[in-house]
């Protein structure tokens, strides 16, 4: 399955599941299912929920 890529509605702050975000302990490959609904956006605190799924 080709990974997919989020941007946050508000900042737009990208999450790319090939790199995750190891400065947020996301590790490459971590899944968006694989985060927790709880986590928000690390740069402006905007909850999961309000991210869509984006194509570069």
């Amino acid at each position: 399955m080709p990974f997919k890529t989020w941007q946050c509605r508000t900042c737009g702050y990208i999450y790319e599941e090939e790199y995750g975000d190891p400065g947020e302990g996301l590790a490459p490959g971590t899944r968006w299912s694989e985060i927790p609904d709880s986590w928000i956006c690390p740069l402006c605190g905007t909850a999961k929920s309000e991210f869509d799924m984006i194509e570069l």
